[in-house]
């Protein structure tokens, strides 16, 4: 009997806009109807960020609460997510929302160059968000950028700072960090199967590398993420007319 495949679908993220993609959600109640559009296409997983009225990335708890909300719901059963990750967030306010005690919430364990910023995660920011985590019974899911953050993770679980079984999201494809290639992901897996045997990890494209990575992901016994955060298109000359038919693209 095979295991059950646990898709993310990360509905907004913090970079597109509508200019992107028209039907982008980015309101709260846009990506509460994105999120169940997902939910009903076979996601079990959303993976929220929020926006402010002009649409930028925010930290704002009364954003996340009203998301979170509306996807408890019309998602029953749904695992919600929240990102705390920090383009376009001060660092003292990218765990604002984890008082909501959403079911899991992101964790990059380190910096990693970006094309055009430097994704800045400091050690003591990273331990704060990890305890905070703990504190609200929030689990992390640990982004791994770049090879390091994969060992920094395993460390901090073994000096009890992250709670284990770990889950990690390896995330491919973005200039600067790590490239989308089989071979490394094979390796990390590896390396995570041996240094965490009980961990579970799902793996993302961005752009144009999303659908191979989700296929390779499932192939090697992963979980798999899709969404309007690393893609908007359903092909080269095509636009997503929405989060769920991104998912369908994995379910179909």
């Amino acid at each position: 009997m095979s295991k059950p495949i646990v898709i993310t679908t990360a509905i907004t993220g913090s970079q597109p806009g509508k200019k992107d993609n028209p039907a982008l959600p980015v309101t709260p109640q846009e990506q509460i109807e994105s999120t169940h559009e997902a939910f009903e296409a076979g996601s079990s997983l959303g993976y929220i960020h929020v926006r402010d009225k002009e649409e930028n990335p925010s930290s704002d708890p009364e954003l996340f609460a009203e998301v979170q909300e509306g996807v408890k719901k019309h998602c029953p059963g749904m695992i919600i997510q929240f990102s705390t990750g920090g383009r376009g967030r001060e660092a003292d306010q990218r765990g604002a929302m984890l008082h909501l005690k959403p079911d899991m919430a992101s964790l990059a364990t380190g910096s990693v160059n970006f094309p055009t910023i430097i994704y800045e995660n400091p050690p003591a920011l990273i331990e704060s968000l990890a305890e905070s985590m703990r504190e609200h019974a929030v689990k992390p899911e640990v982004e791994v950028f770049d090879v390091a953050m994969l060992y920094n993770a395993v460390r901090l679980a073994q000096e009890g700072k992250i709670p284990t079984p770990l889950h990690v999201q390896f995330v491919t494809g973005i200039p600067g960090a790590m490239p989308t290639r089989r071979k490394l992901l094979e390796f990390l897996v590896d390396e995570l199967s041996t240094l965490a045997a009980d961990a579970t990890w799902s793996a993302m494209g961005i752009g144009r590398h999303q659908f191979e990575v989700n296929k390779w992901a499932l192939e090697m016994g992963g979980h798999a993420r899709t969404g309007f955060e690393d893609n908007v298109k359903l092909g080269k000359d095509t636009l997503a007319p929405n989060n769920a038919a991104l998912v369908r693209l994995i379910t179909d």
